[in-house]
């Protein structure tokens, strides 16, 4: 099995892909959109991609992706976010002077950047900025990113836990070229995600979304964006506490489709565990 990923090697897209695929090939590319496009296209058997982070919020590129791509969502993965800040053998903390990541990991990061008096500078992710200070004969550069980064550019770990904010957690989504409905069980919890556009009449998503309420199903999440480079018309990404062949469900969806159009099944997965917190529902 192959899953493809976003970032270099050792990226938290890359760590992700072992924690819930060990021993099987994790390929790294250059972008979001290549990793959907070689899932899409076979190359990869599936992607795991970002979607929200708890700190910095939504991924809003995947959400215009989705739409694009004709992907399947087969499951989902919340992985802690472990920042932590690494140096070349040998480095202590008074040698660095400027410290190299994501911007997103910089931001998460800012109050313990700014209280050692490190000069923050971007890079396009926390992999590359840790490849980038393994190949500086320099111990005034360091870098934030994962353990797994660490190891595989064999840099020291100054500091674990370098974020400022504790419980740090980015939910990803796992994409297949086919859909996998996994049978409904009673005592698990499932998720389905569906793509719609409402009406241009009043009232029309009020009435759309009512028919969760008055069938008792839970919405975990509504995103809305402008599509199709209009400014009259918003498409909306929803997740639902339910699955796919549970009676409730499938009765609010037969409304959604009376107030929608161009609606989309993306997918019905298994619940991940860390929903039971509540850190993820509206």
């Amino acid at each position: 099995m192959t899953i493809a990923y976003q970032g270099h090697e050792g990226a938290y897209s890359h760590l992700s892909c072992q924690r819930v695929f060990p021993g099987h090939q994790a390929i790294a590319c250059s972008s979001f959109r290549e990793a959907m496009r070689i899932a899409e296209r076979g190359e990869a058997d599936m992607a795991m991609i970002p979607v929200e982070n708890s700190t910095a919020g939504r991924v809003e590129e995947i959400y215009r992706l989705i739409p694009e791509m004709q992907l399947h969502i087969v499951g989902e993965h919340f992985e802690p976010v472990n920042h932590c800040l690494l140096a070349r053998p040998g480095t202590t903390l008074t040698d660095i002077k400027t410290v190299v990541s994501h911007p997103q990991a910089l931001a998460q990061c800012a109050n313990h950047i700014e209280a050692l008096h490190f000069l923050p500078q971007a890079r396009l992710d926390t992999a590359g900025a840790a490849l980038e200070v393994s190949q500086r004969n320099d111990h005034s550069y360091a870098a934030i990113a994962s353990t797994l980064a660490a190891e595989l550019y064999q840099l020291t770990i100054l500091k674990d836990n370098f974020q400022d904010m504790s419980g740090n957690t980015t939910r990803f989504i796992i994409l297949s070229p086919s859909p996998v409905v996994p049978k409904l069980e009673q005592d698990k919890t499932y998720i389905t995600s569906v793509l719609f556009r409402a009406r241009n009449i009043p009232a029309a998503l009020y009435k759309a979304l009512g028919g969760f309420a008055t069938n008792g199903v839970n919405l975990c999440k509504v995103e809305s964006y402008i599509s199709g480079g209009g400014m009259n018309s918003s498409q909306f990404h929803v997740d639902i506490e339910g699955h796919i062949h549970q009676r409730p469900l499938q009765r609010a969806l037969e409304e959604l489709s009376f107030f929608a159009e161009e609606t989309r099944l993306l997918g019905t997965y298994p619940a991940h565990p860390f929903r039971a917190n509540c850190a993820f529902r509206d």
